[in-house]
């Protein structure tokens, strides 16, 4: 497997900590390709909310849209319906491959089994995911450690909370959102175990809880009404309704997930209550796949982007968490050096 060689280099652009040594309508079409040769062309499928979520879907847009302006790519993008069935997602990817299309990325966890399926009818294409390992010597799995990005937004929550009283709000109850739930709370509890942490998730087991506002919004508000303070959350496009929920009331700080909110236009309203976000390198795994088979050498297996080579990072856009970098920068480092183990899975 060729190693990722740009990773720190490229992740979270202006607005990270230097973290010294990031869930988530109907199937459309984003296509930025007019050609029909079969060379230099990416498709990416994404997942439910579709590129303008101003999260997860949005970062892996980045990835596309760097490699369009620097490797001289055309890039194909289709969208996930909500409750879509591993067959639907088969055939989108299946009618990426067969139109040509190399790499093939699934952006998210759901598109995991249909990829592994997929990638073994078309074994010269490359396919790769995000958020999922895939199984075939022609795929490749991004997945990240949010729990460590997470736990650094539970630092920085818990010394901005006047309250006490902090929320952590999921898309969906699944085992990749736990990761930001557990290292959320690991952060908040070994930074002052007096806080209060509320935690709610939008639904248990289904896709909806990454692109519903509206119940995010219900959620913030419940929390904001029983004195929580500074809301996580982690739902994709959901998270918008959360914040505009929070930036209704004096002294509220969101924290973003994914993307850098605070620098998404279509959040520019509600930045001045955007305390940070969980930046994930989406855009990094997504780029260094489609270089590596622009190289001739397509990356292949898993990685995961870690906190120690900046795969997960704590945004700093706004300046609010300046006065915090020096006890961040100590829980980064304690990270890094193996001195503290950030759970992920959320305690029992």
């Amino acid at each position: 497997m060729r190693r990722v060689s740009r990773l720190a280099a490229t992740v979270a652009v202006s607005a990270v900590i230097a973290l010294t040594a990031s869930a988530c309508g109907e199937s459309s079409t984003e296509s930025n390709n007019e050609e029909s040769s079969g060379e230099g062309r990416v498709g990416i499928a994404f997942d439910v909310g579709g590129r303008n979520d101003h999260s997860f879907n949005e970062a892996a847009a980045r990835g596309g849209d760097r490699a369009e302006e620097e490797l001289g790519v055309s890039v194909e993008y289709q969208t996930a319906r909500n409750g879509e069935t591993d067959a639907d997602r088969v055939q989108r990817l299946t009618s990426l491959a067969e139109a040509g299309y190399n790499p093939v990325i699934g952006v998210g966890y759901l598109y995991g089994n249909a990829i592994t399926e997929v990638a073994a009818e078309y074994p010269d294409t490359t396919f790769g995911v995000v958020d999922s390992v895939p199984e075939g010597d022609n795929t490749y799995g991004m997945t990240f450690a949010e729990h460590e990005g997470s736990y650094l937004a539970g630092v920085a929550a818990a010394l901005t909370t006047e309250s006490n009283i902090v929320g952590f709000i999921g898309g969906v109850q699944n085992p990749l959102i736990g990761k930001f739930q557990a290292g959320f709370e690991q952060g908040v509890r070994e930074t002052n175990p007096d806080i209060e942490i509320e935690v709610n998730y939008l639904y248990r087991d289904d896709d909806r809880g990454f692109s519903d506002p509206a119940r995010a919004a219900e959620q913030a508000d419940g929390m904001l009404s029983r004195g929580a303070d500074v809301i996580y959350t982690a739902a994709g496009s959901s998270g918008q309704g959360s914040i505009e929920q929070i930036a209704g009331v004096e002294g509220a700080w969101g924290i973003g997930v994914d993307s850098d909110q605070y620098q998404q236009p279509g959040l520019a309203e509600y930045q001045d209550s955007i305390l940070t976000s969980v930046v994930k390198g989406v855009d990094v795994a997504v780029y260094d796949l489609i270089e590596s088979v622009e190289e001739g050498e397509p990356l292949t297996g898993h990685h995961e982007y870690t906190l120690a080579e900046d795969g997960v990072a704590l945004a700093t856009s706004g300046g609010f968490i300046d006065d915090l970098a020096p006890e961040l920068e100590e829980a980064t480092r304690r990270i890094v050096d193996g001195e503290v183990t950030v759970n992920d899975t959320p305690n029992p």
